[in-house]
């Protein structure tokens, strides 16, 4: 699994050195960091990978992370959620900044069981998957090319495409990727109305298959052999969808 993309824009090298050391020691990975407008407009259209943007109101003297927000909300570069951190308890900044559309908005000093609820909270509300919401301890976030899930105070996040198959075991879906297993608990039809049917197919009652990793189809023995030469079987009940499924492939 992957670890969350994160850019930091923060001028104060204290601050910024102590927001790192919090998101770092809780999995997330920081992708860039500067301390002013400019280099942080130009991180922020060359990297491609950035999940989330957690910015400064004040860069030097003036209120540029606001400016920051305001600009990347104009790109055509897909939007990225951000949150706002600030010593600044102006009201007239507040609105300007509300208007952005934040995810949260944060006084300094920050909490650092604020900040991590935030960053999961503007991650689930921003891909608009709130009804993939697992338990308590493990949330689940699709979006359209990843998987989020979250492991203790951070998320995770998975390539939709690295994933080789899905089974249901009793109330859980056991994820079988290319880097490894893990468990969320949501129900395999829940998780089907998520995903893009053209490129995931259930094949029986307890297994959907990612079709782009089938490598042969043994009819006759109702087998199907996936990448990484894991096997799973296909009943009659779906052999129509998987065929209809390899047709759109």
């Amino acid at each position: 699994m992957e670890k969350i993309n994160v850019l930091v824009v923060e001028d104060n090298p204290l601050e910024r050195e102590a927001l790192v050391e919090v998101l770092e020691g809780n999995d997330y990975n920081i992708i860039g960091s500067a301390d002013n407008f400019k280099d942080a407009l130009a991180i922020y259209i060359q990297e491609k990978d950035i999940d989330l943007v957690i910015i400064d109101v004040f860069l030097g003297e003036h209120p540029e992370g606001i400016l920051f927000a305001e600009t990347i909300n104009q790109l055509e570069k897909p939007k990225k959620p951000f949150l706002f951190l600030t010593s600044s308890i102006d009201k007239e900044l507040f609105e300007r900044a509300k208007a952005t559309m934040p995810f949260n908005y944060m006084v300094k000093p920050f909490n650092e069981l604020e900040l991590l609820f935030s960053i999961s909270s503007a991650m689930e509300q921003f891909y608009g998957q709130k009804e993939a919401v697992t338990s308590g301890d493990k949330d689940t976030i699709i979006t359209q090319d990843h998987l989020y899930i979250q492991k203790g105070s951070s998320l995770k996040k998975v390539l939709l495409s690295q994933i080789i198959f899905i089974e249901v075991e009793g109330r859980y879906c056991n994820i079988i990727t290319e880097k490894g297993k893990f468990v969320i608990l949501i129900s395999l039809t829940k998780i089907l109305e998520l995903l893009d049917t053209s490129i995931f197919s259930r094949v029986n009652r307890n297994t959907v298959v990612n079709i782009q990793k089938i490598e042969e189809i043994f009819m006759d023995d109702r087998l199907i052999l996936l990448s990484e030469n894991y096997k799973v079987t296909l009943s009659d009940k779906y052999k129509d969808l998987l065929k209809k499924a390899l047709v759109l492939k």
